[in-house]
């Protein structure tokens, strides 16, 4: 599966809501792997070109759904969910 480029340009919404469902279809592609660390948030808004809140919204996002687990003082990993109903 490839994922296309992350490309929010004048859709309605919410830019946090669609940087999620982007790094949502990485994790579905195999692009990020179950138990390796997202990069960090700085990192992401870097990447994605928006603001560091943008950023933190998607983490917390794809915390809520069960997409990535946060270890305090270690970091944002991508959740093991092979064996489990989604």
């Amino acid at each position: 599966m490839i994922v296309p480029k992350f490309d929010p340009g004048d859709t309605p919404g919410y830019v946090y809501e669609m940087m999620a469902e982007h790094i949502a279809a990485r994790i579905d592609a195999g692009e990020l792997a179950p138990n390796t660390p997202l990069p960090s948030e700085r990192r992401l808004a870097q990447e994605y070109g928006v603001s560091l809140g943008t950023a933190r919204h998607a983490t917390r996002l794809l915390r809520y759904r069960g997409l990535v687990v946060t270890i305090r003082s270690k970091g944002t990993y991508i959740a093991d969910r092979r064996g489990r109903p989604q």
